[in-house]
């Protein structure tokens, strides 16, 4: 975790605001409800500076936005992130503190960003739920078949953008699937999948 240049908690009225924050954890139950887990900064009057942590919970009321000032969903947090908060200053005293997000701006990356990830469209032909992988068929080529990676930060999704676990899906199913551009030289090929929509 980058915890260079971390903000900390200042108070604006009634409402708390930290700027530059990390995400450590993204959970939503749909796309707008479900908190993230941030760290912050935290100065002492020793001189001395920690890091610390708040559990921002979100709901349908919270303002969620990109780097360009655009509405996204919650869904879209991605661990890493820089983030501005606003947030109430009630805070439970569990470990971590929570409390409920305001708002949430995503920051500009302070370097170059990585290539976007590829887009694949495809029928899925079988699904291997015990070792996490999905393996699928081109529309316009039966012999052209592919293997995704389904890891922990992996996002499935219905048709409806609901998320739903990899076992909901079925063989036959049209998805699109956001994965990672390096793929092995392999036949079929294996890539790493990021985003799964059923369409």
């Amino acid at each position: 975790m980058a915890t260079d240049n971390l903000g900390s908690i200042v108070s604006l009225g009634n409402v708390l605001r930290i700027d530059n924050a990390v995400i450590d954890e993204v959970f939503f139950s749909n796309n707008n409800t479900g908190y993230i887990l941030i760290s912050y900064s935290v100065p002492w009057q020793s001189g001395i500076t920690t890091t610390d942590q708040l559990q921002l919970n979100v709901n349908n009321n919270t303002v969620i936005l990109n780097s360009f000032r655009l509405p996204i969903c919650l869904c879209d947090l991605r661990e890493g992130m820089r983030v501005d908060v606003t947030f109430s200053p009630r805070m439970t005293r569990s470990i971590p503190p929570q409390s409920n997000a305001f708002s949430i701006t995503v920051k500009r990356p302070s370097r170059p960003p990585v290539a976007p990830p590829s887009v694949t469209t495809a029928r899925i032909l079988w699904i291997d739920a015990n070792n996490n992988r999905l393996i699928t068929v081109s529309q316009n080529n039966i012999n052209r078949q592919m293997v995704f990676v389904i890891t922990n930060s992996t996002i499935i999704l219905n048709r409806n953008g609901f998320p739903i676990p990899l076992r909901a899906l079925r063989p036959g199913q049209l998805v699109q699937i956001s994965h990672s551009n390096f793929q092995t030289a392999s036949i079929p090929p294996i890539a790493t999948a990021f985003r799964i929509q059923v369409i």
